[in-house]
Protein backbone atom coordinates (compact mmCIF):
# COMPACT_ATOMS: atom_id res chain seq x y z
CA UNK A 1 0.00 0.00 0.00
CA UNK A 2 1.43 3.46 -1.15
CA UNK A 3 1.49 6.48 1.08
CA UNK A 4 0.50 9.82 -0.82
CA UNK A 5 2.81 12.44 0.64
CA UNK A 6 0.82 15.56 1.18
CA UNK A 7 2.86 19.02 0.16
CA UNK A 8 3.71 20.99 3.37
CA UNK A 9 1.58 23.99 3.57
CA UNK A 10 4.44 26.44 3.07
CA UNK A 11 5.61 24.74 -0.12
CA UNK A 12 2.19 25.02 -1.65
CA UNK A 13 2.10 28.38 -0.66
CA UNK A 14 5.20 28.98 -1.94
CA UNK A 15 3.28 27.29 -5.36
CA UNK A 16 0.60 29.11 -5.43
CA UNK A 17 2.71 32.58 -5.22
CA UNK A 18 4.91 31.47 -8.15
CA UNK A 19 1.71 30.49 -10.39
CA UNK A 20 0.27 34.16 -9.75
CA UNK A 21 3.06 35.68 -10.38
CA UNK A 22 3.92 33.63 -13.65
CA UNK A 23 0.02 34.90 -14.29
CA UNK A 24 0.87 38.46 -13.42
CA UNK A 25 3.87 38.66 -15.80
CA UNK A 26 1.79 37.73 -18.74
CA UNK A 27 -0.87 40.73 -18.04
CA UNK A 28 1.57 42.94 -17.67
CA UNK A 29 2.39 44.25 -20.76
CA UNK A 30 -1.33 45.36 -20.92
CA UNK A 31 -0.97 48.03 -18.29
CA UNK A 32 2.34 49.05 -19.69
CA UNK A 33 0.50 48.93 -23.46
CA UNK A 34 -2.22 51.30 -22.06
CA UNK A 35 0.56 53.76 -20.15
CA UNK A 36 2.28 53.95 -23.56
CA UNK A 37 -1.05 55.04 -25.14
CA UNK A 38 -2.69 57.13 -23.02
CA UNK A 39 1.58 59.07 -22.83
CA UNK A 40 1.19 59.01 -26.93
CA UNK A 41 -2.23 61.16 -26.73
CA UNK A 42 -1.29 63.29 -23.81
CA UNK A 43 2.30 64.30 -26.02
CA UNK A 44 0.05 64.64 -29.47
CA UNK A 45 -2.66 67.16 -27.10
CA UNK A 46 0.08 69.20 -26.38
CA UNK A 47 1.93 69.88 -29.61
CA UNK A 48 2.31 73.59 -30.24
CA UNK A 49 0.50 74.64 -33.69
CA UNK A 50 1.16 77.60 -35.56
CA UNK A 51 -1.64 80.31 -34.49
CA UNK A 52 -1.75 82.78 -36.43
CA UNK A 53 -3.08 86.58 -35.64
CA UNK A 54 -6.69 87.19 -35.57
CA UNK A 55 -7.74 89.80 -37.95
CA UNK A 56 -9.36 91.94 -34.34
CA UNK A 57 -5.87 91.37 -32.93
CA UNK A 58 -4.15 92.81 -35.99
CA UNK A 59 -6.59 95.65 -35.54
CA UNK A 60 -6.27 96.15 -32.11
CA UNK A 61 -2.32 96.12 -32.82
CA UNK A 62 -2.61 98.86 -35.74
CA UNK A 63 -4.57 101.10 -33.48
CA UNK A 64 -2.14 100.92 -30.72
CA UNK A 65 1.34 101.38 -32.99
CA UNK A 66 -0.67 104.57 -34.29
CA UNK A 67 -1.36 105.89 -30.92
CA UNK A 68 2.22 105.24 -29.57
CA UNK A 69 3.83 106.90 -32.69
CA UNK A 70 2.46 110.13 -32.00
CA UNK A 71 2.11 109.79 -27.85
CA UNK A 72 3.56 112.43 -25.36
CA UNK A 73 4.16 115.19 -28.38
CA UNK A 74 3.95 118.89 -27.87
CA UNK A 75 0.92 119.94 -30.35
CA UNK A 76 2.02 122.18 -33.23
CA UNK A 77 0.79 125.62 -31.89
CA UNK A 78 2.19 128.27 -34.78
CA UNK A 79 4.20 128.37 -37.98
CA UNK A 80 7.17 126.07 -37.51
CA UNK A 81 10.54 127.79 -37.49
CA UNK A 82 14.14 125.35 -38.96
CA UNK A 83 15.14 125.77 -35.35
CA UNK A 84 11.86 124.14 -34.17
CA UNK A 85 11.88 121.32 -37.01
CA UNK A 86 15.47 120.15 -36.21
CA UNK A 87 14.63 120.15 -32.37
CA UNK A 88 11.09 118.32 -33.31
CA UNK A 89 13.23 116.40 -35.33
CA UNK A 90 15.90 115.30 -32.72
CA UNK A 91 13.44 114.73 -29.97
CA UNK A 92 10.19 112.60 -31.97
CA UNK A 93 12.29 111.10 -35.13
CA UNK A 94 11.47 107.42 -34.58
CA UNK A 95 14.73 106.62 -35.96
CA UNK A 96 16.60 108.62 -33.29
CA UNK A 97 14.34 107.92 -30.25
CA UNK A 98 15.24 104.09 -31.75
CA UNK A 99 19.17 105.00 -31.73
CA UNK A 100 18.62 106.03 -27.85
CA UNK A 101 16.83 103.11 -26.82
CA UNK A 102 19.66 100.98 -28.17
CA UNK A 103 22.05 102.78 -26.34
CA UNK A 104 20.03 102.61 -23.24
CA UNK A 105 19.57 98.38 -23.61
CA UNK A 106 23.37 98.74 -24.01
CA UNK A 107 23.70 100.30 -20.91
CA UNK A 108 21.62 97.54 -19.02
CA UNK A 109 23.43 95.39 -20.32
CA UNK A 110 26.92 96.88 -18.96
CA UNK A 111 25.05 96.89 -15.65
CA UNK A 112 24.49 93.14 -16.02
CA UNK A 113 28.13 92.55 -17.02
CA UNK A 114 29.17 94.52 -13.88
CA UNK A 115 27.02 92.28 -11.66
CA UNK A 116 29.30 89.48 -13.71
CA UNK A 117 32.56 90.57 -11.80
CA UNK A 118 31.03 89.92 -8.14
CA UNK A 119 31.19 86.25 -6.23
CA UNK A 120 28.06 84.12 -6.24
CA UNK A 121 26.58 83.54 -3.54
CA UNK A 122 24.11 80.87 -3.98
CA UNK A 123 21.46 79.90 -1.74
CA UNK A 124 19.99 75.63 -1.87
CA UNK A 125 17.12 74.27 -0.36
CA UNK A 126 15.88 70.45 -0.96
CA UNK A 127 13.56 67.45 0.23
CA UNK A 128 13.57 63.75 -0.55
CA UNK A 129 12.02 60.97 0.50
CA UNK A 130 12.17 57.20 -0.43
CA UNK A 131 9.50 54.35 -0.03
CA UNK A 132 12.40 52.19 1.78
CA UNK A 133 15.46 52.69 3.59
CA UNK A 134 18.74 53.60 1.96
CA UNK A 135 20.20 50.51 3.20
CA UNK A 136 23.14 48.45 2.29
CA UNK A 137 25.52 45.65 3.33
CA UNK A 138 29.34 44.76 2.91
CA UNK A 139 30.43 41.98 1.27
CA UNK A 140 34.29 40.13 2.38
CA UNK A 141 36.26 40.61 -0.62
CA UNK A 142 38.63 37.33 -0.29
CA UNK A 143 35.56 35.18 1.32
CA UNK A 144 32.91 36.82 -1.20
CA UNK A 145 30.57 36.46 1.47
CA UNK A 146 28.31 39.17 2.98
CA UNK A 147 30.41 40.13 6.46
CA UNK A 148 27.98 42.67 7.91
CA UNK A 149 24.33 42.71 8.37
CA UNK A 150 22.32 44.90 6.29
CA UNK A 151 21.96 48.71 7.50
CA UNK A 152 21.26 51.85 6.94
CA UNK A 153 21.59 55.67 8.30
CA UNK A 154 19.42 58.07 6.27
CA UNK A 155 15.96 58.74 6.75
CA UNK A 156 13.23 58.19 4.60
CA UNK A 157 12.53 61.92 4.46
CA UNK A 158 15.74 64.38 4.34
CA UNK A 159 15.70 68.24 4.06
CA UNK A 160 19.28 69.89 3.38
CA UNK A 161 19.92 74.05 3.12
CA UNK A 162 23.02 75.00 1.71
CA UNK A 163 24.05 79.41 1.70
CA UNK A 164 27.77 79.16 0.03
CA UNK A 165 29.99 81.75 -0.84
CA UNK A 166 32.64 81.51 -4.30
CA UNK A 167 34.81 83.16 -6.49
CA UNK A 168 36.46 82.03 -8.96
CA UNK A 169 39.34 84.11 -10.35
CA UNK A 170 39.69 82.71 -13.72
CA UNK A 171 35.41 84.12 -14.36
CA UNK A 172 36.68 86.89 -13.04
CA UNK A 173 39.44 88.47 -15.25
CA UNK A 174 37.25 86.62 -18.71
CA UNK A 175 34.52 88.32 -16.98
CA UNK A 176 36.42 91.82 -16.36
CA UNK A 177 37.36 92.12 -20.30
CA UNK A 178 33.90 90.86 -21.22
CA UNK A 179 32.67 94.45 -19.18
CA UNK A 180 35.17 96.53 -20.59
CA UNK A 181 34.03 95.44 -23.92
CA UNK A 182 30.39 96.09 -22.83
CA UNK A 183 31.37 99.64 -21.66
CA UNK A 184 32.92 100.25 -25.08
CA UNK A 185 30.19 99.20 -27.38
CA UNK A 186 28.12 101.58 -25.07
CA UNK A 187 30.42 104.47 -26.11
CA UNK A 188 30.30 102.57 -29.95
CA UNK A 189 26.32 103.27 -29.92
CA UNK A 190 26.35 106.72 -28.80
CA UNK A 191 28.45 107.64 -31.80
CA UNK A 192 26.05 105.74 -34.21
CA UNK A 193 23.40 107.98 -32.41
CA UNK A 194 25.62 111.28 -33.02
CA UNK A 195 25.73 109.96 -37.13
CA UNK A 196 22.04 109.32 -37.11
CA UNK A 197 21.71 113.28 -35.64
CA UNK A 198 23.93 114.57 -37.90
CA UNK A 199 22.30 113.04 -40.98
CA UNK A 200 18.91 113.91 -40.19
CA UNK A 201 19.65 117.78 -39.45
CA UNK A 202 21.38 117.14 -43.15
CA UNK A 203 17.80 116.34 -44.38
CA UNK A 204 15.91 118.71 -42.55
CA UNK A 205 17.52 120.96 -43.83
CA UNK A 206 17.20 120.23 -47.10
CA UNK A 207 13.35 119.37 -46.42
CA UNK A 208 12.75 122.29 -44.84
CA UNK A 209 13.60 124.68 -47.60
CA UNK A 210 11.70 122.49 -50.54
CA UNK A 211 8.25 122.65 -47.94
CA UNK A 212 8.86 126.54 -48.01
CA UNK A 213 8.95 126.63 -51.54
CA UNK A 214 6.01 124.54 -51.87
CA UNK A 215 3.93 126.54 -48.98
CA UNK A 216 4.54 129.85 -50.86
CA UNK A 217 3.96 128.09 -54.64
CA UNK A 218 0.65 125.71 -53.93
CA UNK A 219 -1.98 128.29 -53.88
CA UNK A 220 -0.53 130.03 -57.29
CA UNK A 221 -1.07 127.08 -59.20
CA UNK A 222 -4.57 126.63 -58.76
CA UNK A 223 -5.42 130.18 -60.53
CA UNK A 224 -2.77 129.33 -63.06
CA UNK A 225 -4.16 126.20 -64.01
CA UNK A 226 -8.34 127.89 -63.95
CA UNK A 227 -6.75 130.27 -66.44
CA UNK A 228 -5.26 127.72 -68.63
CA UNK A 229 -8.54 125.39 -68.61
CA UNK A 230 -10.58 128.85 -69.56
CA UNK A 231 -7.99 129.49 -72.32
CA UNK A 232 -8.05 126.23 -73.58
CA UNK A 233 -12.43 126.22 -73.85
CA UNK A 234 -12.47 129.38 -75.84
CA UNK A 235 -10.01 127.72 -78.35
CA UNK A 236 -12.61 125.18 -78.54
CA UNK A 237 -14.98 127.54 -79.25
CA UNK A 238 -13.13 129.69 -81.28
CA UNK A 239 -12.13 125.90 -83.20
CA UNK A 240 -15.79 124.98 -83.24
CA UNK A 241 -16.83 128.84 -84.75
CA UNK A 242 -14.29 128.18 -87.57
CA UNK A 243 -12.82 132.04 -86.45
CA UNK A 244 -9.07 130.80 -86.86
CA UNK A 245 -7.04 128.27 -88.75
CA UNK A 246 -7.23 124.88 -87.77
CA UNK A 247 -3.48 124.42 -87.39
CA UNK A 248 -3.20 127.02 -85.54
CA UNK A 249 -5.68 126.64 -83.24
CA UNK A 250 -4.21 123.01 -82.77
CA UNK A 251 -1.11 124.27 -82.17
CA UNK A 252 -2.34 126.99 -79.49
CA UNK A 253 -3.96 123.95 -77.87
CA UNK A 254 -0.78 122.08 -77.78
CA UNK A 255 0.84 124.78 -76.27
CA UNK A 256 -2.08 125.07 -73.45
CA UNK A 257 -2.14 121.70 -72.18
CA UNK A 258 2.04 121.06 -72.51
CA UNK A 259 2.06 123.81 -70.02
CA UNK A 260 -1.15 122.29 -68.08
CA UNK A 261 1.25 119.02 -67.48
CA UNK A 262 4.19 121.18 -66.62
CA UNK A 263 1.97 123.04 -64.01
CA UNK A 264 0.70 119.17 -62.70
CA UNK A 265 4.17 117.97 -62.25
CA UNK A 266 5.35 121.19 -60.45
CA UNK A 267 1.91 120.33 -58.17
CA UNK A 268 2.94 116.82 -57.69
CA UNK A 269 6.20 117.78 -56.84
CA UNK A 270 4.80 120.38 -54.04
CA UNK A 271 2.72 117.99 -52.84
CA UNK A 272 5.25 115.42 -51.49
CA UNK A 273 7.66 118.15 -49.98
CA UNK A 274 5.92 118.75 -46.80
CA UNK A 275 4.88 115.30 -45.77
CA UNK A 276 9.06 114.52 -46.02
CA UNK A 277 9.05 116.94 -43.30
CA UNK A 278 6.40 116.03 -41.62
CA UNK A 279 8.08 112.63 -41.72
CA UNK A 280 11.35 113.66 -40.20
CA UNK A 281 9.83 115.68 -37.46
CA UNK A 282 6.84 112.81 -36.99
CA UNK A 283 4.07 114.43 -37.42
CA UNK A 284 0.76 112.58 -37.77
CA UNK A 285 0.45 112.37 -41.90
CA UNK A 286 -2.13 114.28 -43.13
CA UNK A 287 -1.78 116.78 -40.64
CA UNK A 288 -1.44 120.45 -42.25
CA UNK A 289 0.94 122.54 -40.86
CA UNK A 290 2.83 126.20 -41.60
CA UNK A 291 6.11 127.03 -41.71
CA UNK A 292 8.11 130.27 -40.78
CA UNK A 293 11.11 130.56 -42.81
CA UNK A 294 13.40 133.69 -42.44
CA UNK A 295 13.42 136.64 -44.90
CA UNK A 296 15.25 136.16 -47.56
CA UNK A 297 17.86 133.30 -49.04
CA UNK A 298 21.34 133.73 -46.60
CA UNK A 299 24.28 131.94 -48.29
CA UNK A 300 26.33 129.64 -46.17
CA UNK A 301 29.51 129.28 -46.28
CA UNK A 302 32.41 127.56 -44.23
CA UNK A 303 35.73 129.75 -43.79
CA UNK A 304 37.67 126.90 -41.84
CA UNK A 305 40.90 126.37 -43.40
CA UNK A 306 41.53 123.02 -45.36
CA UNK A 307 44.20 121.36 -43.06
CA UNK A 308 42.08 122.59 -40.27
CA UNK A 309 39.38 120.79 -41.71
CA UNK A 310 40.76 117.71 -41.90
CA UNK A 311 42.32 117.66 -38.42
CA UNK A 312 38.46 118.47 -37.28
CA UNK A 313 37.02 115.33 -39.14
CA UNK A 314 39.46 112.79 -38.11
CA UNK A 315 38.88 113.66 -34.83
CA UNK A 316 35.60 114.24 -34.58
CA UNK A 317 33.66 111.73 -37.17
CA UNK A 318 31.64 109.26 -35.39
CA UNK A 319 32.76 106.28 -37.54
CA UNK A 320 36.58 107.30 -36.43
CA UNK A 321 35.61 107.28 -33.34
CA UNK A 322 33.43 104.14 -33.33
CA UNK A 323 36.62 102.29 -35.40
CA UNK A 324 38.90 103.47 -32.22
CA UNK A 325 36.41 102.05 -29.41
CA UNK A 326 35.97 99.19 -32.08
CA UNK A 327 39.92 98.72 -31.74
CA UNK A 328 40.45 99.00 -28.52
CA UNK A 329 37.42 95.90 -28.41
CA UNK A 330 39.92 93.97 -29.93
CA UNK A 331 42.69 94.59 -27.18
CA UNK A 332 40.41 93.69 -24.63
CA UNK A 333 39.25 90.52 -26.69
CA UNK A 334 43.26 89.40 -27.07
CA UNK A 335 43.22 90.17 -23.07
CA UNK A 336 40.56 87.81 -23.01
CA UNK A 337 41.79 85.22 -24.86
CA UNK A 338 45.07 85.42 -22.75
CA UNK A 339 42.86 85.27 -19.59
CA UNK A 340 41.24 82.20 -20.62
CA UNK A 341 44.81 79.91 -20.66
CA UNK A 342 45.23 80.52 -17.16
CA UNK A 343 44.47 78.21 -14.48
CA UNK A 344 41.14 78.42 -12.51
CA UNK A 345 41.46 79.03 -8.53
CA UNK A 346 38.35 79.05 -6.72
CA UNK A 347 37.51 79.76 -3.05
CA UNK A 348 34.55 78.79 -1.75
CA UNK A 349 32.88 79.32 1.93
CA UNK A 350 29.66 78.08 2.97
CA UNK A 351 27.44 77.15 6.03
CA UNK A 352 24.73 73.91 5.60
CA UNK A 353 22.07 72.11 7.20
CA UNK A 354 20.92 68.63 6.85
CA UNK A 355 17.96 66.92 8.71
CA UNK A 356 18.87 63.23 9.02
CA UNK A 357 18.75 62.15 11.94
CA UNK A 358 22.32 59.77 12.14
CA UNK A 359 23.96 62.71 11.69
CA UNK A 360 26.11 63.77 14.81
CA UNK A 361 26.25 67.60 13.20
CA UNK A 362 23.20 68.10 11.34
CA UNK A 363 24.61 71.57 10.78
CA UNK A 364 28.43 72.45 9.52
CA UNK A 365 30.36 75.03 8.04
CA UNK A 366 32.61 74.41 5.09
CA UNK A 367 35.68 76.26 3.22
CA UNK A 368 38.12 75.09 0.38
CA UNK A 369 40.31 76.34 -2.24
CA UNK A 370 40.38 74.22 -5.73
CA UNK A 371 42.47 74.88 -8.72
CA UNK A 372 41.96 73.91 -12.36
CA UNK A 373 43.76 74.29 -15.47
CA UNK A 374 43.27 72.82 -19.10
CA UNK A 375 46.70 71.83 -20.30
CA UNK A 376 45.24 71.47 -23.59
CA UNK A 377 44.98 75.49 -24.22
CA UNK A 378 48.87 75.23 -23.44
CA UNK A 379 49.56 73.59 -26.92
CA UNK A 380 46.60 75.94 -28.44
CA UNK A 381 48.29 78.87 -27.32
CA UNK A 382 50.40 80.06 -30.28
CA UNK A 383 46.49 79.83 -32.50
CA UNK A 384 44.72 81.72 -30.17
CA UNK A 385 47.49 84.66 -30.16
CA UNK A 386 47.89 84.87 -33.34
CA UNK A 387 44.23 85.15 -33.95
CA UNK A 388 43.88 87.82 -31.67
CA UNK A 389 46.51 90.08 -33.22
CA UNK A 390 45.06 89.43 -36.61
CA UNK A 391 41.82 90.99 -35.29
CA UNK A 392 43.53 93.69 -34.02
CA UNK A 393 45.71 94.45 -37.10
CA UNK A 394 41.91 94.23 -39.36
CA UNK A 395 40.50 97.35 -36.74
CA UNK A 396 43.81 99.33 -37.11
CA UNK A 397 43.51 98.64 -40.88
CA UNK A 398 39.49 99.30 -40.90
CA UNK A 399 40.46 102.83 -39.00
CA UNK A 400 42.71 103.82 -41.30
CA UNK A 401 40.82 102.87 -44.70
CA UNK A 402 37.86 104.94 -43.25
CA UNK A 403 40.51 107.83 -42.29
CA UNK A 404 41.41 107.70 -45.83
CA UNK A 405 37.57 108.34 -46.86
CA UNK A 406 37.43 110.63 -44.45
CA UNK A 407 39.69 113.17 -45.92
CA UNK A 408 38.48 112.27 -49.51
CA UNK A 409 34.61 113.33 -48.23
CA UNK A 410 35.70 116.61 -46.65
CA UNK A 411 36.97 118.17 -49.92
CA UNK A 412 34.49 116.44 -51.84
CA UNK A 413 32.06 118.07 -49.33
CA UNK A 414 33.41 121.38 -49.72
CA UNK A 415 33.59 121.37 -53.81
CA UNK A 416 30.04 120.37 -53.37
CA UNK A 417 29.28 123.27 -51.05
CA UNK A 418 30.81 125.81 -53.87
CA UNK A 419 29.37 123.73 -56.27
CA UNK A 420 25.93 124.46 -55.03
CA UNK A 421 26.52 128.24 -54.56
CA UNK A 422 27.39 128.35 -57.79
CA UNK A 423 24.22 126.59 -59.03
CA UNK A 424 22.15 128.67 -56.59
CA UNK A 425 23.66 131.87 -57.62
CA UNK A 426 22.73 131.44 -61.40
CA UNK A 427 18.86 130.21 -60.81
CA UNK A 428 18.17 132.84 -58.74
CA UNK A 429 19.58 135.49 -61.31
CA UNK A 430 17.32 133.45 -63.95
CA UNK A 431 14.60 133.94 -61.84
CA UNK A 432 14.72 137.45 -61.18
CA UNK A 433 15.12 137.83 -65.15
CA UNK A 434 11.77 135.35 -65.50
CA UNK A 435 10.24 137.26 -62.83
CA UNK A 436 10.59 140.56 -64.90
CA UNK A 437 9.59 138.78 -68.02
CA UNK A 438 5.76 138.08 -66.44
CA UNK A 439 5.76 141.32 -65.26
CA UNK A 440 6.33 142.87 -69.14
CA UNK A 441 4.14 140.14 -70.45
CA UNK A 442 1.60 140.57 -67.84
CA UNK A 443 1.82 143.91 -69.02
CA UNK A 444 1.35 143.75 -72.60
CA UNK A 445 -1.02 140.97 -72.28
CA UNK A 446 -4.29 142.20 -75.15
CA UNK A 447 -7.48 140.34 -74.78
CA UNK A 448 -6.85 137.84 -77.31
CA UNK A 449 -6.16 134.05 -76.66
CA UNK A 450 -2.40 134.62 -78.40
CA UNK A 451 -1.86 137.12 -75.64
CA UNK A 452 -3.64 134.68 -73.02
CA UNK A 453 -1.13 131.82 -73.81
CA UNK A 454 1.98 134.27 -73.63
CA UNK A 455 0.79 134.94 -70.23
CA UNK A 456 0.04 131.64 -69.25
CA UNK A 457 3.53 130.19 -70.71
CA UNK A 458 5.50 133.43 -68.70
CA UNK A 459 3.64 132.34 -65.44
CA UNK A 460 4.28 129.00 -65.43
CA UNK A 461 8.44 129.79 -66.03
CA UNK A 462 8.64 132.07 -63.65
CA UNK A 463 6.89 129.39 -61.50
CA UNK A 464 9.07 126.72 -62.00
CA UNK A 465 11.96 129.02 -62.15
CA UNK A 466 10.97 129.93 -58.17
CA UNK A 467 10.43 126.27 -57.54
CA UNK A 468 13.69 125.90 -59.07
CA UNK A 469 14.94 128.78 -57.23
CA UNK A 470 13.89 126.75 -53.93
CA UNK A 471 14.74 123.43 -54.37
CA UNK A 472 18.33 124.63 -55.23
CA UNK A 473 18.67 126.72 -52.07
CA UNK A 474 17.18 122.88 -50.28
CA UNK A 475 20.56 121.46 -52.06
CA UNK A 476 22.66 124.16 -50.87
CA UNK A 477 21.51 123.56 -47.25
CA UNK A 478 21.83 120.32 -47.77
CA UNK A 479 25.39 120.71 -48.95
CA UNK A 480 25.87 122.66 -45.75
CA UNK A 481 24.81 120.33 -43.78
CA UNK A 482 26.52 116.98 -45.31
CA UNK A 483 29.93 119.36 -44.76
CA UNK A 484 28.86 119.65 -41.35
CA UNK A 485 28.53 116.01 -40.58
CA UNK A 486 31.28 115.05 -42.71
CA UNK A 487 33.62 117.24 -40.46
CA UNK A 488 31.52 115.01 -37.90
CA UNK A 489 30.15 118.84 -36.13
CA UNK A 490 27.07 117.92 -33.94
CA UNK A 491 23.92 120.30 -34.05
CA UNK A 492 23.59 120.60 -30.32
CA UNK A 493 26.33 121.11 -28.11
CA UNK A 494 26.79 117.77 -25.45
CA UNK A 495 25.14 119.07 -22.27
CA UNK A 496 21.83 121.02 -22.63
CA UNK A 497 19.87 122.12 -20.14
CA UNK A 498 16.50 120.13 -21.30
CA UNK A 499 15.07 117.73 -23.80
CA UNK A 500 11.89 119.59 -24.29
CA UNK A 501 11.29 121.86 -27.43
CA UNK A 502 12.36 124.76 -26.19
CA UNK A 503 15.59 123.83 -24.75
CA UNK A 504 16.65 122.35 -27.46
CA UNK A 505 15.78 125.14 -29.81
CA UNK A 506 17.73 127.50 -27.38
CA UNK A 507 20.66 124.83 -27.74
CA UNK A 508 20.83 124.71 -31.49
CA UNK A 509 20.47 128.22 -32.01
CA UNK A 510 23.02 128.68 -29.96
CA UNK A 511 25.27 126.98 -31.48
CA UNK A 512 24.93 127.89 -34.65
CA UNK A 513 25.52 131.64 -33.06
CA UNK A 514 28.83 129.98 -31.97
CA UNK A 515 29.91 128.91 -35.59
CA UNK A 516 29.21 132.35 -37.11
CA UNK A 517 31.39 133.79 -34.29
CA UNK A 518 34.17 131.71 -34.89
CA UNK A 519 33.82 131.90 -38.37
CA UNK A 520 34.10 135.96 -38.39
CA UNK A 521 36.81 135.26 -35.90
CA UNK A 522 39.12 133.20 -38.36
CA UNK A 523 39.44 135.66 -41.37
CA UNK A 524 43.37 135.49 -40.17
CA UNK A 525 45.38 132.25 -41.64
CA UNK A 526 45.84 131.13 -37.72
CA UNK A 527 43.90 128.27 -37.63
CA UNK A 528 41.00 128.30 -34.67
CA UNK A 529 41.09 126.17 -31.66
CA UNK A 530 38.20 123.35 -31.21
CA UNK A 531 37.32 122.71 -28.04
CA UNK A 532 37.58 119.01 -26.89
CA UNK A 533 34.49 119.26 -25.09
CA UNK A 534 32.27 119.92 -27.26
CA UNK A 535 31.31 119.59 -30.76
CA UNK A 536 34.03 121.23 -33.40
CA UNK A 537 33.63 124.60 -34.69
CA UNK A 538 33.50 125.85 -37.78
CA UNK A 539 33.42 129.12 -39.36
CA UNK A 540 30.47 130.02 -41.19
CA UNK A 541 28.81 133.55 -42.80
CA UNK A 542 25.89 134.80 -44.53
CA UNK A 543 25.98 136.66 -47.47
Amino acid sequence: MSVRRVPHPVIFRKRAAELNSSSVAVRAPRPALLALSLAVIWLSGCAIKPTPFTEAERTQTAQTDRTSMFAQQQAVSGPITLDEAMARAIRYNLDHRLKMMEEALAQKQLDLSNFDLLPKLTAQAGYTTRNHELASSSTNVFTNEQSLAPSYSTDKNDRTADLSFSWNLLDFGVSYYEAKEQADHVLVLEQRRRKVVQLMMQQVREAYWQATGAQRLRDRIGPLLDQARSALNDSRQAQRENLRAPLDTLNYQHALLDLMRQLEEIRDQLEEAKPRLAALMNLEPGKDYTLAPPEGFAVPTFDMPMDRMEETALERRPELVEASYNERISVNETHKAMAKMLPGIEFSLGTHYDSNSFLVYNAWRAAGISVSWNLLNLINVKNIKGMADAQLEVAKTQRLALSMAVLTQVHVATSELSAKRRQFDLLKQMNDVDQQILEHTHNATQANAQGKLEEIRAATGAMMSELRLYQSYGELENAYGQLLATLGLDPVPDTVKGHDLASLQQSINQEQQRWVALGHGMTTSAPATIQATGPATGGVKTQ
